[in-house]
Protein backbone atom coordinates (compact mmCIF):
# COMPACT_ATOMS: atom_id res chain seq x y z
CA UNK A 1 0.00 0.00 0.00
CA UNK A 2 1.81 3.16 -1.02
CA UNK A 3 2.33 5.78 2.07
CA UNK A 4 -0.37 8.20 0.72
CA UNK A 5 -3.17 5.66 0.94
CA UNK A 6 -1.85 4.33 4.31
CA UNK A 7 -0.96 7.15 5.88
CA UNK A 8 -2.10 10.31 4.51
CA UNK A 9 -5.52 9.73 3.03
CA UNK A 10 -6.91 8.37 6.26
CA UNK A 11 -6.84 11.49 7.73
CA UNK A 12 -8.14 13.32 5.10
CA UNK A 13 -11.02 11.49 4.86
CA UNK A 14 -11.91 11.89 8.54
CA UNK A 15 -11.71 15.31 8.07
CA UNK A 16 -13.79 16.04 5.02
CA UNK A 17 -16.53 13.58 6.05
CA UNK A 18 -16.47 14.72 9.92
CA UNK A 19 -17.60 18.36 8.20
CA UNK A 20 -20.61 20.08 9.93
CA UNK A 21 -23.18 19.58 7.05
CA UNK A 22 -22.05 15.64 6.60
CA UNK A 23 -22.46 15.09 10.23
CA UNK A 24 -25.91 16.57 10.54
CA UNK A 25 -27.30 14.12 7.85
CA UNK A 26 -25.67 11.27 9.82
CA UNK A 27 -27.74 12.71 12.74
CA UNK A 28 -30.77 11.83 10.78
CA UNK A 29 -30.59 8.12 10.11
CA UNK A 30 -28.06 6.82 12.52
CA UNK A 31 -30.17 6.89 15.85
CA UNK A 32 -32.56 4.92 13.46
CA UNK A 33 -30.41 1.72 13.88
CA UNK A 34 -31.48 -0.76 16.38
CA UNK A 35 -31.06 -4.64 17.28
CA UNK A 36 -27.95 -6.17 16.19
CA UNK A 37 -26.47 -3.17 13.20
CA UNK A 38 -23.83 -3.97 11.19
CA UNK A 39 -21.96 -0.53 9.82
CA UNK A 40 -20.39 -1.08 6.19
CA UNK A 41 -17.11 1.61 6.02
CA UNK A 42 -17.04 2.36 9.54
CA UNK A 43 -14.09 4.01 8.94
CA UNK A 44 -12.74 6.18 11.75
CA UNK A 45 -16.25 6.14 13.51
CA UNK A 46 -17.94 9.50 12.70
CA UNK A 47 -21.60 7.73 13.13
CA UNK A 48 -20.77 6.19 16.67
CA UNK A 49 -21.88 9.21 18.78
CA UNK A 50 -25.18 9.32 16.96
CA UNK A 51 -26.46 5.56 17.88
CA UNK A 52 -29.04 5.38 20.20
CA UNK A 53 -27.58 3.00 22.74
CA UNK A 54 -30.92 2.26 24.55
CA UNK A 55 -31.78 0.35 20.32
CA UNK A 56 -28.50 -1.04 19.72
CA UNK A 57 -27.62 -4.49 21.30
CA UNK A 58 -24.18 -4.83 19.57
CA UNK A 59 -22.88 -3.26 16.28
CA UNK A 60 -20.08 -4.63 13.99
CA UNK A 61 -18.02 -1.95 12.17
CA UNK A 62 -16.97 -3.85 9.20
CA UNK A 63 -13.70 -1.62 7.17
CA UNK A 64 -10.64 -2.76 4.86
CA UNK A 65 -8.65 0.11 6.86
CA UNK A 66 -7.02 -0.68 10.24
CA UNK A 67 -5.22 2.54 9.91
CA UNK A 68 -8.66 4.37 9.60
CA UNK A 69 -10.05 2.54 11.98
CA UNK A 70 -7.15 3.61 14.57
CA UNK A 71 -8.68 7.34 14.44
CA UNK A 72 -11.63 6.26 16.52
CA UNK A 73 -10.03 8.26 19.03
CA UNK A 74 -11.61 5.43 21.86
CA UNK A 75 -15.17 6.84 21.42
CA UNK A 76 -16.27 3.01 21.04
CA UNK A 77 -15.04 2.33 24.86
CA UNK A 78 -18.20 4.61 26.28
CA UNK A 79 -21.07 3.81 24.33
CA UNK A 80 -22.86 1.86 26.40
CA UNK A 81 -22.84 -1.33 23.54
CA UNK A 82 -20.31 -3.83 22.25
CA UNK A 83 -18.59 -2.77 19.12
CA UNK A 84 -16.62 -5.06 17.24
CA UNK A 85 -14.41 -3.67 14.27
CA UNK A 86 -13.97 -6.24 11.53
CA UNK A 87 -11.31 -6.15 8.74
CA UNK A 88 -12.94 -7.00 5.66
CA UNK A 89 -14.08 -5.67 2.10
CA UNK A 90 -18.27 -5.20 1.80
CA UNK A 91 -18.40 -8.02 -1.49
CA UNK A 92 -17.45 -10.44 0.95
CA UNK A 93 -18.80 -9.49 4.78
CA UNK A 94 -18.35 -12.31 7.15
CA UNK A 95 -21.37 -12.98 8.78
CA UNK A 96 -24.08 -15.60 8.40
CA UNK A 97 -27.07 -15.21 6.65
CA UNK A 98 -30.02 -13.42 8.65
CA UNK A 99 -27.98 -12.29 11.78
CA UNK A 100 -28.37 -8.69 11.02
CA UNK A 101 -31.13 -6.57 12.11
CA UNK A 102 -30.40 -3.25 10.64
CA UNK A 103 -27.44 -2.44 8.02
CA UNK A 104 -26.34 1.16 8.50
CA UNK A 105 -24.17 2.34 5.59
CA UNK A 106 -22.69 5.92 5.15
CA UNK A 107 -21.01 8.07 2.40
CA UNK A 108 -19.62 4.81 1.58
CA UNK A 109 -21.49 3.52 -1.32
CA UNK A 110 -19.20 5.94 -3.84
CA UNK A 111 -16.12 3.92 -2.84
CA UNK A 112 -17.00 0.64 -2.98
CA UNK A 113 -15.50 -1.06 -6.57
CA UNK A 114 -18.09 -3.64 -6.63
CA UNK A 115 -20.75 -1.78 -5.22
CA UNK A 116 -23.88 -3.81 -6.24
CA UNK A 117 -22.12 -6.99 -4.85
CA UNK A 118 -21.84 -5.10 -1.13
CA UNK A 119 -25.34 -4.45 -1.34
CA UNK A 120 -26.33 -8.26 -2.23
CA UNK A 121 -24.04 -8.92 0.53
CA UNK A 122 -25.96 -6.50 2.95
CA UNK A 123 -28.75 -8.29 2.00
CA UNK A 124 -28.08 -11.64 2.30
CA UNK A 125 -26.92 -11.07 6.45
CA UNK A 126 -29.97 -8.98 6.93
CA UNK A 127 -33.32 -10.54 8.72
CA UNK A 128 -35.99 -11.11 6.97
CA UNK A 129 -37.40 -7.83 8.45
CA UNK A 130 -34.45 -6.33 8.25
CA UNK A 131 -33.78 -2.84 7.35
CA UNK A 132 -30.82 -1.01 5.80
CA UNK A 133 -30.92 2.86 6.46
CA UNK A 134 -28.09 4.83 4.16
CA UNK A 135 -27.09 8.00 3.61
CA UNK A 136 -25.08 8.95 0.55
CA UNK A 137 -23.75 11.70 -1.82
CA UNK A 138 -24.41 10.59 -5.42
CA UNK A 139 -26.13 11.83 -8.70
CA UNK A 140 -27.37 14.99 -8.93
CA UNK A 141 -30.62 16.12 -10.65
CA UNK A 142 -29.18 19.07 -12.54
CA UNK A 143 -27.93 18.35 -15.89
CA UNK A 144 -25.24 21.13 -15.17
CA UNK A 145 -24.13 19.47 -12.07
CA UNK A 146 -24.20 16.39 -13.70
CA UNK A 147 -22.14 17.22 -16.43
CA UNK A 148 -19.53 18.34 -13.95
CA UNK A 149 -19.71 15.24 -11.87
CA UNK A 150 -19.27 13.43 -14.80
CA UNK A 151 -16.25 15.17 -16.18
CA UNK A 152 -14.47 15.52 -13.21
CA UNK A 153 -15.02 11.98 -11.67
CA UNK A 154 -12.01 10.37 -13.12
CA UNK A 155 -9.61 12.46 -11.91
CA UNK A 156 -11.43 13.03 -8.54
CA UNK A 157 -11.98 8.95 -7.89
CA UNK A 158 -7.79 8.89 -8.16
CA UNK A 159 -7.28 11.28 -5.56
CA UNK A 160 -10.03 10.91 -3.30
CA UNK A 161 -9.66 6.87 -2.21
CA UNK A 162 -11.72 5.38 -5.27
CA UNK A 163 -14.78 8.00 -4.09
CA UNK A 164 -17.19 8.13 -6.84
CA UNK A 165 -19.38 11.62 -7.62
CA UNK A 166 -21.96 10.53 -9.96
CA UNK A 167 -23.31 7.45 -8.55
CA UNK A 168 -26.97 6.88 -8.97
CA UNK A 169 -27.65 5.75 -4.98
CA UNK A 170 -31.68 4.76 -5.23
CA UNK A 171 -30.90 2.63 -8.54
CA UNK A 172 -28.02 0.99 -7.24
CA UNK A 173 -30.44 -0.10 -3.89
CA UNK A 174 -33.30 -1.11 -5.90
CA UNK A 175 -30.97 -3.02 -8.59
CA UNK A 176 -29.52 -5.15 -5.18
CA UNK A 177 -32.93 -6.58 -4.29
CA UNK A 178 -34.03 -3.86 -1.76
CA UNK A 179 -37.00 -1.60 -1.99
CA UNK A 180 -37.00 1.74 -0.65
CA UNK A 181 -39.87 2.04 1.81
CA UNK A 182 -38.19 5.78 2.73
CA UNK A 183 -36.11 8.68 1.08
CA UNK A 184 -35.33 12.11 0.94
CA UNK A 185 -32.72 14.06 -0.88
CA UNK A 186 -31.06 17.62 -1.27
CA UNK A 187 -27.76 19.69 -1.73
CA UNK A 188 -26.58 20.24 1.51
CA UNK A 189 -23.89 23.22 1.94
CA UNK A 190 -21.02 22.15 0.00
CA UNK A 191 -19.33 21.96 -3.34
CA UNK A 192 -21.93 21.19 -5.74
CA UNK A 193 -20.21 18.11 -7.37
CA UNK A 194 -20.36 16.40 -3.75
CA UNK A 195 -23.21 18.16 -1.79
CA UNK A 196 -26.39 15.84 -3.26
CA UNK A 197 -27.48 13.31 -1.14
CA UNK A 198 -29.70 11.05 -0.47
CA UNK A 199 -30.96 9.51 2.67
CA UNK A 200 -33.53 6.69 4.00
CA UNK A 201 -34.92 3.29 4.61
CA UNK A 202 -34.93 0.34 2.70
CA UNK A 203 -35.99 -3.47 2.84
CA UNK A 204 -35.40 -6.52 1.17
CA UNK A 205 -37.86 -7.31 -1.36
Amino acid sequence: MKFYDKYVLPRIIDFTCGLKPMMKQREKIVPLAEGRVLEIGIGSGLNLPFYNPSKVKHLWGLDPSQEIWALARDTHGKLGFDVEFIEAFAEDIPLDDGTVDTVLITYTMCTIPGVISALNEARRVLKPNGRLLFCEHGLAPDEGVQRWQNRLNPTWKRIGGGCNLNRPIPHLIQQAGFKIRDMESMYIPGWKPASFNYWGMATPR
